[in-house]
């Protein structure tokens, strides 16, 4: 997040960052941030996000960047917000994620039509132009049919 944001500050952009108090306390803020959000707690963080958000991008990250987008996702399905979500595939490093996906529908574990919650482009130079061609032109909702999937539980 550090480097996103330093190359956002470089490129004379805007950062606002949204950190729980207790990581604060750590240091772990970005001290060149344009706007620092200071929150109580991991939920409300997220939540502060969402509210701010206009899109998503799914950068390559760890444990936190997975549940971060698996909760926005899920919210997406969930018809909880339609913005869009980018997944920045670089290098393939989301390949093995994504064909679990397609694992879990394929099984019967998920409705089919998950696929069409995320948008997934390779290069970054693309991310921005997928998320104003959604922006302009809003997916539908993914509608599931009545019913659990055939493997529920």
């Amino acid at each position: 997040m550090g480097a996103v944001a330093d190359a956002v500050l470089t490129g004379r952009g805007q950062v606002v960052g949204v950190i729980p108090k207790f990581l604060e306390d750590k240091e772990l803020a970005h001290q060149g941030a344009t706007e620092m959000v200071v929150v109580p707690d991991m939920h409300t963080r997220k939540r502060t996000m969402f509210e701010r958000s206009d899109a998503f991008c799914i950068l390559a990250g760890g444990v936190g960047t997975l549940e971060e987008m698996f909760e926005i996702v899920t919210w997406r399905q969930l018809h909880l917000h339609n913005k869009p979500i980018i997944v920045l595939n670089t290098a393939g490093y989301w390949t093995p994620l994504l064909e679990q996906l397609r694992a879990i529908s394929a099984e019967g574990f998920a409705h089919h039509g998950h696929e069409a919650l995320l948008t997934v482009v390779d290069r970054a130079e693309d991310v921005i132009p997928a998320i104003e061609r959604e922006l302009l032109n809003p997916k539908q909702k993914v509608a599931f049919p009545t019913g659990s999937p055939a493997k529920s539980g």
